[in-house]
């Protein structure tokens, strides 16, 4: 029996993503998914069109978000939300004011990188050609694609090592008990993304979930990149004994070169549908919680 695909971690060109949501939509549609969920970078803005271009392609599009938070000595540790109102004004608020720290960010690394490329000798980037061409949530990503375009790199991630890790500023990130009590006020679940990228110590993964799951927390995405199959059957074994739901995803963005395609991540990774059950069902109990 051919199992049902899906995806439930992918990126638009609305945060760092190649595609944008119409195209992102498409292209899984083709790939043979089932359902789907856009994950952007602390950003909801493609979820709308990405629901329209799926009812017209019979795929089912869940709402998402990736929030970068952090919790103690743990930074960058990143947050899925599911299923909630994409519309919800406290929501919308947040990740706006994010989003506006994130261009200031952004702008003070263009200005570092533009110092160095004086030193070398070589014109500065555009910073507003930058944004304009980002066309959503500007990151690196999209810093290191003009650093391509201008011929002073071959790829991402000499743009990265020669550039942008040298002249980089501090980020931000939400407290995570914030950003999972916002993700619930907006009627939403909270799914911790790519454990192994937390940290790979797992008796010290278990004790974070521990302290999340006082949190809220709802779920783990136990079906990632980060992780082989046994990792994903430990990651499988430690949701369910904090009764945790289990989620997963690619993390496709759709960057030149990369070697993760939708439904599939990188190798043969292999989503099965019932992290969909499972995402549907933890928002029924919380709707009958609330």
């Amino acid at each position: 029996m051919t199992q049902i695909k899906v995806d439930l971690h992918l990126h638009t060109t609305c945060s760092d993503g190649a595609y944008s949501p119409e195209e992102l939509v498409t292209l899984a549609a083709e790939a043979g998914m089932k359902a789907i969920a856009i994950a952007d970078h602390d950003n909801v803005d493609g979820i709308d069109v990405a629901q329209k271009t799926g009812e017209e392609l019979g795929i089912e599009v869940i709402s998402a978000v990736e929030l970068s938070t952090q919790w103690q000595d743990h930074q960058d540790i990143h947050l899925l939300g599911y299923g909630f109102d994409h519309h919800h004004a406290e929501l919308v608020r947040q990740l706006a004011d994010f989003r506006d720290f994130r261009a200031g960010r952004n702008q003070q690394i263009v200005a570092k990188v533009n110092h160095q490329l004086a030193t070398e000798g070589r014109a500065p980037l555009d910073f507003l050609a930058i944004e304009e061409s980002a066309g959503g949530t500007l990151g690196r990503p999209h810093i290191a694609l003009a650093l391509r375009a201008a011929g002073y790199v071959q790829n991402h991630d000499e743009a990265f090592d020669r550039y942008l890790v040298p002249n980089d500023v501090s980020k931000r990130f939400f407290p995570i008990d914030e950003a999972i009590a916002l993700i619930h006020s907006a009627g939403g679940i909270a799914v911790l993304a790519h454990p192994p990228y937390v940290t790979r110590n797992h008796g010290e993964l278990e004790a974070l979930i521990e302290t999340f799951v006082e949190m809220g927390l709802d779920g783990l995405e136990a079906y990632n990149n980060g992780v082989n199959q046994d990792g994903v059957y430990w990651l499988i074994g430690l949701a369910r004994r904090h009764q945790l739901i289990v989620t997963g995803g690619s993390d496709f963005h759709g960057t030149e070169g990369a070697t993760i395609s939708i439904g599939a991540g990188v190798g043969r990774l292999s989503i099965p549908y019932s992290c969909v059950d499972e995402i549907h069902s933890a928002l029924y109990r919380r709707q009958v919680v609330v």
